[in-house]
């Protein structure tokens, strides 16, 4: 089965899931983010790699980290950035999805990075481009509804290797609402694929999806238990605008069982990370002082994030569709 995301030579063409791509991809994305990291102590923080293509944010759904990284990215990599306000375009006008790609990718454009809030859309257009032989236009996923999240999972993998230095002997929790998360399953994509030798899940039975065994993961429900000994915490965000019916009995319940305190940190190593994608909702997932405390890297995330986004972009961009 070919994968929609590598072309014929097996590089990657489109960014649309980690679930799939080769260790040696997602090693190299990291590698080459790694010469990116420095750039941005520069005076002239910029690269020529991207000079003269055109990227189009598509964001159909709402973003700050993300949109805001990746057009930092684009511009550190010389791209002419188009941020498209898709609630004032055409698509609320009722122009179906494909056709406003279509229209886009005949003003030239070399690549389109897309948060949708349904789950396979950027999968959706790469294979449209590639079905109407637009092979010149590449697509990275920014997040697709409960799917997939794949630079925020590289960035993560990106921060964990820059304190851990090797995955080879990590024990790794991520805790909260997974069944909600598309950055869970693009951590746990990533971590297996790395070999981390055990990953976590942490979490209420109503917030965490089934499966999850066969995802290569170990499930607690209790957090005292699954924190002992870990190295690396990955909290995760209560999504309650996803959220239907009654999942949780409060906020401040959820606190108490799921929160992570200073006292819970001191049940992991004692030199555990502490992470988190954002926007974080202190006093629900997270307590203040391990959210700005000595073992929290989440500045850091967003740092790396966008060293990790210039890596996706100028390596897909580099790639011919052919």
């Amino acid at each position: 089965m070919h994968n929609p995301q590598l072309n014929k030579h097996g590089e990657l063409q489109h960014l649309l899931s980690i679930d799939g791509l080769p260790k040696s991809i997602v090693n190299h994305i990291l590698d080459t983010a790694s010469s990116f990291v420095s750039i941005g102590d520069r005076e002239l923080k910029k690269v020529p790699l991207m000079r003269g293509k055109s990227v189009f944010n598509l964001f159909f759904e709402n973003s700050t980290r993300t949109r805001t990284t990746f057009e930092i990215a684009s511009k550190r990599l010389s791209a002419d950035v188009i941020n498209l306000n898709i609630a004032a375009s055409s698509a609320s006008k009722g122009e179906s999805l494909l056709d406003t790609i279509d229209n886009l990718a005949a003003m030239h454009a070399d690549m389109f990075v897309v948060r949708h809030a349904t789950s396979g859309a950027p999968h959706l257009i790469a294979k449209h481009l590639n079905d109407t032989k637009q092979h010149h236009v590449h697509v990275v996923n920014a997040g697709d509804g409960r799917h997939s999240h794949p630079t925020q999972g590289l960035l993560d993998m990106y921060t964990i290797r820059h304190y851990k230095k090797d995955f080879s002997n990590l024990t790794v929790a991520i805790i909260g609402d997974v069944l909600h998360s598309r950055v869970a399953r693009s951590d746990i994509h990533a971590l297996t694929t790395l070999g981390v030798p055990e990953v976590r899940v942490i979490g209420p039975r109503t917030l965490l999806p089934g499966g999850l065994e066969q995802m290569g993961v170990r499930v607690f429900n209790n957090m005292n238990e699954g924190l002992k000994g870990v190295d690396v915490i990955i909290m995760l965000r209560l999504q309650n605008e996803r959220m239907n019916g009654a999942l949780l009995p409060s906020a401040q319940e959820y606190f108490k069982n799921y929160g992570l305190t200073p006292e819970r940190l001191a049940l992991a190593k004692p030199d555990a990370i502490v992470m988190h994608p954002g926007p974080m909702n202190r006093g629900v997932e997270i307590d203040s002082a391990v959210a700005d405390g000595p073992q929290s890297v989440i500045l850091s995330q967003v740092t790396f994030g966008i060293a990790v986004r210039m890596a996706v972009m100028s390596i897909v961009a580099g790639t011919s569709g052919e």
